[in-house]
């Protein structure tokens, strides 16, 4: 038995947070805590967190996705369905500053773990609550994940797809990541204002409610003029300076043209579409907005005769802003990104160090992040109790009884 404990500080050192999720959102939140240096502790079913079961995917032996989410946490198997079981998660929530659940709302109120219940019981716990459609309504418990709350419903997945195109697939954990980027900084928050009142609260978001403030800027041109939006092609913008164009060998740049009457003439002159620069159709946003189809094919022409690097120089060389257009893979080997923090070093099961991708947020003269690696099924059940003051023959009696293992 290894024993794991969290020792490298952070802003919320001191705060442990107990979770109860599954797959994706709620233990995305619980990693960002753990990240920020909360001592998580992971309740897991018997069988484990059905999410550890996509090892399969990546040919068995790794779960990069698990992996990311589920580092620096200790983990204690429990079936809450059982007597012992419920005397263990409420031993931990007493000792516990955060609970973090993204189950749905009636299979918690069946366990007794829904909000009144537990704020009755634990008053100055901090309850985060991740579902996929609010915690009211008549589609409160309907199953989601975020394919389906976050990406289908609430209009992501619409945005993206071209008329007559089949839908774009979504990428694992898209929308999970960013609800539970949001439920972690609604929980520091109800820490913060705990300090106060010494009361805990509830704190919810949904994955809908993520994907439709994500998509916002859209909902509330509906809201304000009632009209619709739909999905354009990079061919379809009426600012032929914010839009990605093909260069040679199918790299692709993305030019950043916002304020288009500024970066214009810089980009006619890199270009060297001088005499573009200076025709009087195009010397303003109205009148490149009116011509669209031929600055952007004439751009078009330009961009496809050179590669990316000797665009992107010459752009630079005139002032104008640009991206690449990269890959996932391609970040790997991004210089930018790894200065910029994008990565850190975890320890893994076998003893060596590990490099995956570091949650969005820093906190200056602290280095990143976890000491603590991805844990196995379970592995710090006994740990954990006897902290909580259990006795041995006590924890035996558990095991026989089948409420942890």
């Amino acid at each position: 038995m290894t024993e794991q404990r969290p020792t490298d500080g952070g802003p919320l050192a001191g705060v442990r947070v107990v979770e109860l999720g599954l797959w994706l959102a709620a233990p995305a939140c619980a990693s960002v805590l753990a990240d920020w240096g909360a001592d998580v502790i992971k309740i897991e079913p018997l069988a484990g967190d059905p999410f550890r079961g996509l090892a399969w995917a990546y040919g068995g032996d790794k779960n990069p996705p698990f992996e990311l989410d589920n580092r620096g946490k200790r983990s204690v198997a429990v079936d809450l369905r059982t007597d012992g079981g419920q005397e263990v998660l409420h031993a931990l929530l007493a000792e516990a500053d955060v609970f973090v659940t993204n189950y749905r709302p009636g299979g918690l109120e069946r366990l007794g773990l829904d909000w009144p219940t537990l704020h009755a019981r634990h008053p100055r716990l901090i309850y985060g609550s991740i579902t996929g459609y609010g915690l009211d309504g008549p589609e409160r418990d309907r199953a989601a994940y975020d394919m389906g709350a976050y990406w289908s419903r609430a209009g992501v997945a619409a945005a993206l797809t071209l008329p007559g195109q089949d839908l774009p697939y979504q990428r694992g954990g898209f929308g999970d990541h960013l609800t539970g980027m949001c439920l972690a900084g609604g929980v520091a928050a109800a820490l913060y204002a705990r300090t106060t009142t010494g009361v805990g609260q509830l704190v919810s978001t949904s994955l809908l409610r993520a994907g439709m403030y994500q998509m916002g800027a859209d909902i509330n041109t509906s809201l304000r003029t009632g009209l619709p939006t739909t999905a354009a092609s990079v061919r379809a913008t009426p600012n032929p300076l914010l839009t990605g164009y093909r260069c040679a060998n199918d790299e692709w740049i993305w030019l950043l043209g916002l304020e288009g009457d500024r970066h214009w003439p810089g980009v006619a002159a890199a270009l060297g579409l001088e005499d573009l620069r200076d025709d009087p159709r195009f010397a303003t946003m109205e009148g490149r907005r009116d011509h669209a189809e031929l600055v952007i094919a004439t751009l078009q022409e330009c961009f496809a005769s050179a590669r990316r690097a000797e665009w992107g120089e010459r752009l630079d060389a005139h002032g104008v802003w640009w991206a690449k257009v990269q890959h996932a893979h391609e970040l790997v080997d991004d210089e930018q990104a790894h200065a910029a923090g994008g990565f850190v070093e975890v320890p893994v099961s076998d003893g060596t160090v590990a490099c995956m991708v570091a949650s969005p947020v820093d906190f200056a003269g602290r280095s990143r992040y976890t000491t603590l690696a991805v844990p196995e099924l379970g592995q710090d059940t006994e740990l954990v109790l006897l902290d909580l003051g259990f006795e041995w023959e006590r924890i035996q009696a558990l095991k026989e009884s089948g409420a942890i293992i």
